[in-house]
């Protein structure tokens, strides 16, 4: 739907990339009123993780975009070359991706085409969101009808694609899908046209991601959820949830004691050991105490000694001998 060329700012002496409307559309009005629209909507966004807009308007009948130039290559790209990412890598991208979404969910903006050509990755590996607003400007018009636009479908949201209400949710959505693919090495759906997608009335899961992190391939589906209320509550939960699945568990003494069963047991045994020592112990005390007031108050059996509790080697012995001294005790 659009042309981009490289360009260079004059005023301020730096690279820009000026995006042109196709001139196959400039006849639909009210695709450059909206596309001229959303990229001004766009360019209130300033974060590190969109690729940010300086300015819009028409030339000559023909709207354009003049956009930060990204020095790097798409994520689609980096599909091609690399075929699959690590779990880790993944994981950082993911991050990168919420930080930027949250940014513009925040602002009322929704994207509406995050797919692996709209993720751009700087050469010191920074992740920049592309095209915020464009594919809202698109939408409502002929190009929808036809399915050129809106991206690949397999990177849709169920609700998108049947026209339903967009909600953040759906963008949550079509960054699973990226992330998916960047494990897998393909989208987790196959549709390559919004009409295949549609026809399908059964939304199956995907194919589980055997080789990622349980965790990490356990919030990548939850992002590809059917309903939009299954999914991550917002971009900021996600990426809650993506740094929890990439963090080791915490080693504590007693980690450390689950990981040797035989420890574990041991451990258990002593500590049952103990308390139950502990109990009688005290049981013991109380009974001696009330021996020696009965035998020094006045009012005692007359000057009989209560005797002491053998000393046990284990604590087992300990618990025995101090059970066998209670019943003795209790038979006076």
């Amino acid at each position: 739907m659009a042309v981009v060329y490289l360009a260079r700012d004059t005023d301020l002496g730096r690279a820009v990339a000026v995006k042109l409307l196709a001139e196959n559309l400039v006849d639909d009005a009210e695709l450059r009123r909206r596309f001229v629209r959303e990229a001004r909507l766009a360019a209130r966004l300033s974060h590190p993780n969109v690729v940010a807009v300086f300015d819009a308007g028409e030339e000559d009948g023909r709207p354009y975009i003049v956009m930060e130039c990204v020095e790097g290559e798409s994520l689609a790209e980096t599909l091609r070359r690399e075929g699959t990412l690590a779990p880790d890598r993944v994981r950082e991208l993911g991050l990168q991706a919420c930080a930027g979404l949250e940014h513009a969910h925040r602002a009322g903006l929704i994207h509406r085409d995050v797919k692996p050509a709209n993720l751009l990755v700087t050469a010191d590996g920074t992740l920049k969101i592309a095209d915020f607003g464009i594919a809202h400007a698109a939408e409502g018009t002929r190009l929808t009808e036809v399915g050129t636009v809106l991206g690949t479908a397999a990177y849709l949201s169920p609700e998108q694609a049947s026209g339903e209400p967009v909600t953040p949710a759906s963008d949550l959505y079509s960054l699973g899908a990226c992330l998916y693919e960047l494990l897998a090495g393909r989208p987790p759906y196959g549709y390559e046209t919004i009409g295949e997608l549609l026809a399908r009335r059964e939304w199956d899961p995907p194919p589980p991601l055997d080789d990622a992190p349980a965790e990490l391939a356990q919030t990548i589906h939850a992002c590809l959820a059917r309903d939009p209320a299954d999914r991550p509550l917002s971009a900021s939960a996600l990426a809650r949830e993506l740094a929890s699945a990439g963090r080791p568990a915490p080693v504590t003494a007693a980690t450390r004691v689950a990981r040797r069963p035989d420890v574990a047991v041991h451990v258990a045994r002593r500590t049952v050991w103990a308390a139950a020592v502990l109990v009688l112990v005290l049981a013991a005390s109380i009974i001696a105490f009330a021996a020696t007031r009965g035998d020094g108050g006045g009012g005692g059996s007359g000057g009989e000694r209560v005797s002491s509790v053998p000393q046990g080697s284990t604590p087992a012995e300990d618990f025995r001998n101090l059970a066998d001294w209670l019943r003795e005790q209790s038979r006076r």
